[in-house]
């Protein structure tokens, strides 16, 4: 990453960070990928059980691999029978991992789901929900917010899915009604009432989508 880039990542990082405390949340902020595998792995105490939704990001910094040791009881539901049972489960979770789809530069979280598992569990259930959040999905403001979410996180994922929605063919939102959407459900994160429960990490690097 360009030096120039990086730095205002770091400026930008922390005028998040101020607006997630503002809004009873925690920030964190990591220069890169290996620092923020570190502090996540610092903030979940071992013997946690934790569980995640469909995040990449928590994927894309080696999260996921670290929790398969016996210090913490990791339910990854792509890895067992009972996918339903799996995603229960998180509900009385110590710790959720999610990234965002997008977030705005005074650290409102924005969230689109088509089960609704992800979205309802940041809102309710777990302990504690833990972000791991690339700057690239930072934005202006909730208008900005929005329109990613819509128009650049959900056409990815709907193609990464092999979906038949208008956005997967053309990569931008329809607003659809299609069988196959997965914009059913929309989570705007404003202010926890739980003060910790919510924590993010920011991460100084691209991450998700």
């Amino acid at each position: 990453m360009n030096e120039n880039i990086r730095k205002r990542n770091e400026l930008l990082a922390q005028t998040v960070i101020k607006g997630l405390q503002s809004r009873n949340m925690e920030g964190f902020y990591a220069k890169d990928k290996k620092e923020a595998l570190k502090l996540a792995l610092e903030l979940i105490p071992k013997g946690s059980t934790v569980t995640m939704g469909g995040a990449m990001s928590v994927h894309e910094i080696g999260l996921t691999e670290a929790l398969t040791t016996e210090d913490y009881n990791f339910i990854d539901r792509d890895k067992v029978e009972d996918k339903r049972k799996a995603m229960l489960m998180a509900y009385d979770a110590d710790v959720f991992l999610s990234s965002t789809n997008a977030m705005t530069q005074d650290g409102i979280l924005v969230n689109i789901d088509g089960n609704a598992n992800r979205v309802s569990a940041i809102a309710q259930g777990p302990k504690k929900v833990l972000f791991i959040v690339g700057l690239n999905k930072v934005c202006d403001d909730l208008d900005g917010a929005m329109k990613r979410a819509r128009n650049v996180a959900a056409p990815i994922n709907a193609q990464r899915f092999g979906l038949s929605t208008p956005c997967a063919k053309t990569g931008a939102c329809f607003d659809c009604k299609s069988p196959d959407t997965i914009c059913c459900q929309f989570l705007i994160t404003r202010y926890s009432l739980h003060k910790g429960r919510i924590q993010v990490i920011l991460v100084n690097d691209n991450l998700g989508f």
